[in-house]
This record gives structure tokens, sequence and C-alpha cells, in this order.
């Protein structure tokens, strides 16, 4: 099983930036997609973004396209959301999570970091 360990979150002002990391450990971290997700208050977990093994196939959920970006450092064992021009609606718990390329699941997940946007 994959350890994960987000940092980054913080309070920030909208159109504020923040970058996201996750650092892991345990396994091989190339036979991993990578993935963040959030919950809000009172909300289910979505997810956000995910990258391939090899950083090269990218996903984004609506909200946040043209504005987070997830990059992957493999050497580091590290994936990373860069969120750009914040808004308050981006107020949650931010999650790493790691899906074995052999899997259609997600089997591993950080304890989460909060990032608030303060209008």
């Amino acid at each position: 099983q994959v350890q994960l360990v987000e940092s980054g979150g913080g309070l920030v002002q909208a159109g504020d930036s923040l970058r996201l990391s996750c650092a892991a450990s345990g396994r091989t971290f190339s036979n991993y997609v990578m993935a963040w997700f959030r919950q809000a208050p009172g909300q289910n977990r979505e997810f956000v973004a995910s990258i391939g093994w090899s950083g090269n196939s990218m996903s984004y959920t609506d909200s946040v396209k043209g504005r987070f970006a997830i990059t992957r450092d493999n050497a580091k064992n590290t994936v990373y959301l860069q969120k750009n021009n914040l808004r308050p609606d981006g107020t949650a718990v931010y999650y790493c999570a790691a899906r074995p390329i052999t899997s259609r699941s997600y089997k591993g997940w950080g304890q989460g970091t909060q990032v608030t946007v303060s209008s």
C-alpha cells in the first residue's frame, strides 16, 4: 500500500494561487496513476484532476480546467496541484489518491490538506 502525505494548504484570498504537494512512499511511484480529490463542507468527495504514470495524460473536472494544473515528479515521488485564480467555491479539504495502473479504483489516500478561499 502506498502512503501519501499532502501539504501546501492554507487560507488564501480569491484570485490567489496555491500549490499543493503530495509525497508518496512505500511502493514504486511510477506504477500509479495519481489524482487529487476534494471535499467541501457538507458535500461528497469529488474528483479534481488526475495524471498518468508518465505524466503525459492529465484529466480535469470542468470547473478547474484552465486554472489548475496537475504535474508529477517521479524522481521525487511527488505529485503537485498548481491552483491559480482561486475561487471561494474551491474551499475544501484536498486529498491525494493513488490508483495502481492495473486497477480501476484508488487504493491509497492521504489525510487531506485544508484549503480555504476567502472572497
